[in-house]
């Protein structure tokens, strides 16, 4: 028999417990000596394809502690990004006590953070480079209701799982632009990644089934959350 989900307001609090902790230190990290910003295309891979047959879209932050150079082919630093695996809007009744509706709008989403090795064995204006990364990732789904004139009434977190998130990839920083003010050089960067993530539950849009006058009953999946991404940005030496 499958479980009937509630809210867990102690499952929120984790989230926002790792988010905060994550951007301090990121915070602090960012005084290096790069700094990047890009857009991902997700692709889920292995089990969590099964149950999420589509793309995520989604965005990343990265800064390193040191310029990599020929002396020193290297740089360690922090990666932080966010996608969303699905959004649903649909419309319901006030649990039935009503001729009233309201709009629910349910948005998946995952948060990644990650400590990240990158080597360069090749230096110019071209430079293809490899990276590894270990961390976690916070996999969570948030309701968002609205009435008929787009004003939010509530908004709500109806799962949140921490999971442990590791993996490996390339890509290639092209020159665009160099001694632009604090910025030494610019470079396009386009990379690939393989994460492996460990199982955790989460919700699709179609995992909220059963409505009554008096609860909705959430139905989870469970499995790893593996995921490929393309990504395209820009990275910044000072």
């Amino acid at each position: 028999m499958k479980r009937k989900w509630k809210i867990n307001n102690k499952s929120r609090l984790v989230f926002f417990r790792f988010a905060i902790f994550f951007f301090l230190i990121l915070i602090v990290t960012i005084n290096a000596q790069s700094i990047g910003y890009g857009f991902i295309v997700g692709s889920p891979q292995g089990e969590f394809k099964s149950n999420v047959n589509r793309n995520a879209l989604g965005i990343e932050l990265q800064g390193s502690l040191w310029t990599p150079s020929e002396e020193l082919p290297y740089s360690v630093g922090l990666d932080a990004s966010y996608i969303v695996y699905g959004v649903k809007t649909e419309s319901m009744q006030w649990f039935g006590y009503t001729n009233d509706y309201f709009n629910v709008t349910r948005k998946n989403s995952i948060f990644n953070f990650h400590a990240v090795f990158q080597v360069f064995p090749f230096f110019g204006s071209v430079r293809p480079y490899l990276e590894g990364l270990i961390g976690g990732a916070l996999i969570y789904t948030n309701s968002e209701l609205t009435d008929d004139n787009d004003e939010s009434i509530a908004s709500i977190t109806n799962i949140v799982n921490f999971t442990w998130s590791y993996g490996a990839g390339g890509g290639i920083l092209v020159s665009i632009a160099q001694d632009l003010s604090v910025v030494n050089e610019l470079f396009l960067d386009f990379k690939v990644r393989y994460m492996n993530g460990t199982e955790a539950n989460y919700f699709t849009e179609n995992d909220f089934k059963t409505i009554t006058p008096t609860q909705i009953i959430f139905y989870p999946n469970k499995s790893k959350t593996d995921l490929l991404t393309f990504q395209i940005g820009v990275v910044a030496y000072f």
